[in-house]
């Protein structure tokens, strides 16, 4: 991915302890995933990265509900952002090891990302709403 994409994408915040535990399940599944742990390492790079109780309350962190919209098919989207062990897309669950996944890793309620599907087509991705799971910060 170029320099300049990733510096026109919006700012992101991560907890500390989860950008680490985030780029070893990146460069973990370098071999398998290749597009996605790339994805997924940049964001990290790019982040500003706090202790867990300085994160905003809007941020997508790991566990977090997010709602979005595709913004060319205006279609809305629902789902918890997880770890992959736990991904169920059918309940609602979509793992941080897939496209949408690493892109919505960050995000603001408001903020849009312009960002890649599985076939390589890039959409704009606006967060609508974010609530935190009882287990997260």
């Amino acid at each position: 991915m170029s320099k300049s994409k990733a510096s026109r994408r919006p700012p992101i915040h991560m907890i500390e302890a989860e950008a680490d535990a985030l780029a070893d399940l990146a460069m973990a599944a370098q071999d398998r995933l290749p597009q996605v742990s790339e994805l997924l390492l940049t964001e990290i790079g790019r982040a500003n990265v706090h202790a867990a109780n300085r994160v905003p309350r809007d941020v997508v962190i790991m566990h977090a509900h997010v709602e979005f919209v595709d913004e060319a098919s205006g279609k809305n989207y629902s789902y918890q952002l997880v770890y992959p062990r736990d991904a169920d897309i059918a309940a609602g669950k979509i793992s941080i090891l897939t496209p949408v996944g690493a892109g919505l890793i960050g995000l603001r309620e408001g903020q849009s990302i312009l960002w890649p599907d599985r076939d390589g087509h890039e959409r704009r991705l606006k967060i609508t709403r974010v609530s935190q799971a009882q287990t997260a910060i």
